[in-house]
């Protein structure tokens, strides 16, 4: 045997020596903290997937089948909580930006500064793409709609009536306080030329008040699924309610 076998054996020795020692250490930790391997998906796969091979295909492992049912119940439960996590978010989210239209609301001091905040800072805030205030009024002439309908506009006058006919849109809707839907036909008398582009649209009715006509608080968006029926509706009663009581003020 030559200087250079010598060498060789010396340096598998040495691999093997440490190759030992790397096993032994990882052994050790595993025993001490087996949760490396229970908590790592990957590796708990394999391992089940070897111990399959090694038992061979007459063999029913009964484990290993409880081992996959605790899997597949463990994913769907991680789905769900990831899905209640997003609707506590998005009911946090929506609860905020109500909050911040009412005070923006609140903070005018009168009637067509209050217009005006609706189709701007409060259209911003709730994220739509137009808002119109529509009160029925005895002085309309019979075309249903008082002057030119500009996009900026927010006060739509109509005939007494409207209010129920737009809602009902020929079906019966009961005392709803809040509708949601796809754009209405007739959209064109609330929203103007914006009725050829909103897709969605949530519905307030309002009581402006005793011996007053019915009004409606208008939200329409771009999106189709912005507002759809199934949706909750309690963050857009609070509004329409603060919006109710603060129009009584300026109408008396």
């Amino acid at each position: 045997m030559g200087t250079g076998d010598t060498g060789t054996l010396h340096t598998t020795g040495r691999h093997m020596g440490e190759r030992a020692n790397i096993l032994e250490d990882w052994r050790a930790r595993v025993l001490s903290h087996p949760e490396l391997v229970l908590e790592d998906r990957d590796l708990m796969r394999t391992l089940l997937a070897a111990t399959d091979r090694q038992m061979g295909d007459n063999v029913i492992d009964m484990r290993g089948i409880a081992m996959d049912r605790l899997e597949n119940r463990l994913d769907q439960l991680e789905d769900t909580h990831r899905s209640v996590i997003t609707v506590a978010y998005e009911n946090l989210s929506g609860t905020n930006r109500v909050h911040r239209a009412v005070l923006t609301l609140l903070d005018q001091t009168d009637f067509e500064a209050f217009l005006k905040a609706l189709g701007t800072d409060v259209a911003d805030i709730l994220r739509v793409d137009q808002v119109r205030l529509v009160l029925e009024s005895t002085e309309v002439p019979g075309s249903g709609v008082t002057g030119v309908q500009n996009p900026e506009d927010v006060l739509t006058v109509v005939v007494p009536g409207f209010v129920n006919a737009y809602l009902a849109g020929g079906r019966a809707v009961g005392d709803r306080g809040v509708t949601l839907r796809r754009v209405g036909d007739g959209a064109g008398v609330i929203y103007g030329t914006g009725a050829d582009w909103l897709a969605s649209e949530a519905l307030l009715r309002l009581d402006p008040g005793p011996n007053r006509l019915p009004g409606l608080l208008a939200f329409g968006a771009k999106d189709p699924h912005q507002f759809r029926p199934g949706q909750g509706t309690d963050l857009l009663a609070f509004f329409a309610g603060v919006v109710e009581r603060l129009m009584r003020t300026y109408l008396d």
